[in-house]
């Protein structure tokens, strides 16, 4: 039920801001976005700041109202980019736990992604701190008894916010050592280790979304400034303060329960994410190399999203430089790599249909003989064999006198020469291709890498001799069947 939720509110921003542009398929990549806006913004208003007890406030103040047309709106943008990364975090999080992309070989991104958390929220408070008004005054004395229950310190932080007098301008050149130094390196490693087993990582958004979404960003700074609260004082007991709900969730349980059990909280919600990869995958064996038939031509590691497998000097004395070697550690079992594979070719019949790469537990023989049952079994015209991924819509739903469907791991698992195969040997008077949505591929690159083999840009490619007019595309993801049928109806004229 989950799955098929998400896909349908995806088709719903699909249709407002164009598939391209889906801000649901470029979570990630618009986090890093709103993380370079926090960056140029804060400088900008780092200029302006004096890191000092007697002058940070008034510094911010001039900045927000004297300069509003620049300062002012560089403050806001900073401010409202950090919350619409917190939201694009826990979106991103959100939808790659409700698609299982969480388990398996996936597991290191997911678990890695983890302590970009515990940086980005302090990265946000020390930011608050900055500021020095009543909400700072509030976050400074709330963090310290927080890092007062662990053991780290050697006298209670709190003491140092008890009076005016007890805070010095160390503080702030510390805090904003933090803000805009510390963290944010750390920040950066932590990026680059989550896409570490990536390939091809997309860092960047769609020049449209990402103008659109500064656009957005833009207005709601002029519309709605952000604005600081009175000056900190603690000769005066913080109440009635604006809250940050976004950064600053945590704070309230202080009000209802001990700051060790804030930690237990954050600590064990925390493990309980890491932990989550362990839940038992759905996985099938890893693909594996066959080197009789391997010439180390590299297309299964040119197209793997994974970086599961690369090249390697030759091993077994043919003439041939390379050979693929599969990291089964890394390996989702896509098929991707065998789908790229140039001897995965239902065509050969004087010899055994063993690719260069496979996955053993869907193989091409098998493929194979799954096609021409299915086409054995088709009655009515025209005949349709429909390919469909696991992750797509519910192919079997379409099973009828004319149509007969074949399952596969993703779309790009199936070489353009099974089209070939169907089409030209006359097994079926066409092809339906069913796979995720366009721009959101469970394997991620699946759909694309499909659409560019059918198109003559990607090896291997679709002979000429092929009728397009025969291949009917459906990149509908988990569609209802009511959807799937509308679409295929409209496709199929």
């Amino acid at each position: 039920a989950g799955p098929l939720l998400l896909s349908r509110i995806e088709k719903l921003y699909s249709a407002a801001f164009t598939p391209a542009w889906n801000p649901l398929y470029h979570l990630g990549a618009l986090t890093v976005f709103f993380f370079w806006v926090v960056v140029v913004s804060g400088v900008y208003v780092f200029l302006f700041f004096e890191t000092s007890l007697t002058h940070a406030y008034e510094s911010v103040e001039w900045l927000t109202h004297t300069q509003w047309y620049l300062g002012g709106v560089m403050r806001s943008l900073h401010r409202y980019a950090s919350d619409a990364a917190v939201v694009t975090i826990g979106v991103h999080m959100l939808k790659e736990f409700v698609t299982g992309r969480y388990r398996g070989a996936r597991w290191f991104s997911w678990f890695t992604g983890i302590p970009l958390l515990w940086l980005v929220f302090p990265l946000g408070i020390t930011g608050y701190w900055l500021v020095w008004d009543q909400l700072a005054q509030y976050v400074a004395i709330a963090t310290s008894e927080l890092l007062d229950v662990v053991p780290i310190f050697s006298d209670p932080m709190a003491r140092n916010f008890l009076t005016n007098q007890s805070v010095s301008d160390r503080f702030f050149t510390l805090m904003a050592f933090l803000h805009l130094i510390g963290f944010p390196i750390f920040l950066l490693f932590a990026i680059w280790l989550h896409l570490l087993r990536i390939s091809r990582p997309i860092v960047n958004p769609p020049l449209g979304l990402a103008v659109g979404s500064l656009a957005a960003l833009t207005v709601l700074s002029l519309l709605w400034p952000a604005l600081s609260q009175a000056p900190a004082d603690f000769n005066q007991t913080t109440t009635g303060i604006g809250f940050d709900w976004f950064y600053l969730l945590a704070y309230p349980l202080l009000d209802y329960g001990s700051p060790a059990l804030v930690w237990l909280v954050l600590v064990g919600s925390s493990t309980l994410l890491c932990l989550l990869p362990l839940l038992p995958p759905r996985r099938r064996p890893a693909a594996v190399v066959s080197l009789p038939n391997c010439n180390g031509c590299g297309r299964c590691v040119a197209d793997c999203p994974y970086n599961a497998v690369s090249l390697a000097p030759r091993t077994d004395g043919l003439a041939y430089e390379n050979e693929a070697v599969v990291y089964a550690e890394l390996c989702t079992a896509c098929g991707i790599c065998a789908g790229a594979c140039p001897t995965s070719t239902p065509l050969r019949r004087q010899t055994e249909l063993v690719p260069g790469i496979d996955l053993p537990g869907l193989p091409m023989r098998t493929l194979r003989e799954q096609t021409l049952a299915a086409a054995a079994r088709l009655e009515a015209a025209p005949r349709i064999i429909a390919y469909g991924c696991e992750n797509g819509a519910n192919i079997a739903a379409l099973r009828a006198a004319g149509v007969e469907v074949v399952a596969l791991a993703c779309i790009a698992q199936l070489p353009p020469s099974f089209l070939d195969f169907v089409i030209t040997r006359r097994h079926a008077d066409g092809v339906l291709l069913l796979g995720c949505r366009a721009h959101d591929c469970h394997y991620r690159f699946g759909v694309e890498w499909m659409d560019e083999r059918l198109d003559g840009e990607r090896d291997p490619y679709l002979r000429a001799r092929v009728p397009q007019e025969r291949i009917y595309r459906l990149w509908a993801g988990l569609a209802s069947r009511a959807e799937l049928e509308r679409e295929l109806a409209a496709q199929l004229g």
